[in-house]
């Protein structure tokens, strides 16, 4: 009697995981499947980022026929939202769109929740944001290199704005700072309208802003801008050269924002959520919204953008010592 419950007992046990097992082999769709996408943006509602990430992602959305949901999770420099995504299921249902800032972390943050070049895997730049070097028209600097010279010619003078320590502002004036050899004051403020306002005063000698909120300021002649940031002269004022074609090697910072997976999330979810990247980064629509924003394009395939990003990781660092910069 025995012998036979145990029979029984083990004839429905196997039934039972070969159902399981049929069941779960149904249920093994590609992806993506009829099951929503969120995207996690560590940012405000109305940032560069955040604008971003709904415009690329809508049209990911429409090619890929499922929901897509964008949700700003901002807070502790962009460390929250990221901590979400690097701890969320690596099934390609949970991506972080984040900025330049995601490589920046590791050198300001002593003990964070997650490992930037471990815990997510990289799937696509979105775009690059060129920073531009601005002053005021009353400064009376024609280029970059002559406000270099005013800056060396009375050493430690110069003030120079961001939109708070380590952020993109900060880190592009301290890399051109860095290059051309002069010392100067940071000025940290709150946010980068407030750095904006004390350039345009003459309160502040310089300041590397997005460009989208300089654009028409340069236009109308009320700042005049010196030199961009960006490896490429900007799309959106090609007429002002690079840092780096202004005479200062090692002086260009690139602002950009990417698209990244949990770093666990097969490869096959990578590298076709790439590809849709890619292909919504075509779209007329698409490409004319990031113009309006002064945003450039910067194709990479996923593994060519992960080691981008293991690179900034360490030039950030770098900087971070070279220039001295204390974070509280």
């Amino acid at each position: 009697m025995k012998l036979r419950i145990s029979r029984r007992w083990w004839t429905a046990a196997s039934a039972a995981l070969a159902f399981l097992a049929l069941t779960a082999a149904g249920e093994a769709q590609p992806w993506p499947t009829a099951r929503p996408i969120r995207v996690i943006v560590p940012l405000t509602a109305g940032s560069a980022t955040d604008v971003l990430a709904r415009t690329v992602f809508d049209q990911v959305s429409r090619q890929i026929g499922q929901t897509v949901i964008v949700e700003n999770k901002p807070g502790a420099a962009q460390t929250i939202g990221a901590a979400m995504v690097a701890k969320a299921e690596p099934d390609g249902y949970t991506v972080l769109v984040n900025s330049s800032s995601h490589t920046v972390v590791p050198s300001t943050f002593s003990n964070l929740p997650f490992n930037v070049a471990t815990d997510f895997a990289a799937v696509a730049p979105l775009a690059s944001i060129p920073t531009v070097m601005v002053v005021s028209p009353a400064k009376n600097y024609a280029d970059a290199a002559a406000f270099v010279k005013a800056a060396k010619a009375s050493p430690g003078s110069m003030t120079y704005g961001s939109g708070g320590v380590g952020n993109s502002t900060h880190f592009a004036a301290e890399r051109f700072r860095l290059a051309a050899g002069f010392e100067g004051v940071h000025v940290p403020y709150k946010g980068a309208p407030e750095a904006l306002s004390e350039v345009l005063t003459g309160r502040i000698d310089f300041y590397f802003s997005p460009v989208p909120p300089t654009l028409s300021l340069v236009r109308d002649g009320q700042l005049r801008a010196l030199a961009v940031s960006s490896a490429k002269r900007s799309s959106a004022l090609p007429d002002v050269p690079t840092t780096v074609e202004a005479g200062f090697p090692e002086s260009g910072y690139e602002f950009w924002i990417g698209a990244f997976l949990p770093g666990a999330t097969p490869r096959p979810i990578v590298d076709r959520l790439a590809q849709e990247v890619a292909k919504a980064l075509q779209v007329p629509t698409v490409r004319e919204r990031l113009a309006q924003m002064g945003a450039d394009p910067m194709p990479m395939g996923p593994r060519e953008f992960d080691a981008y990003v293991v690179k900034e990781i360490d030039a950030n660092a770098a900087l971070v010592k070279a220039a001295g910069i204390k974070f509280n």
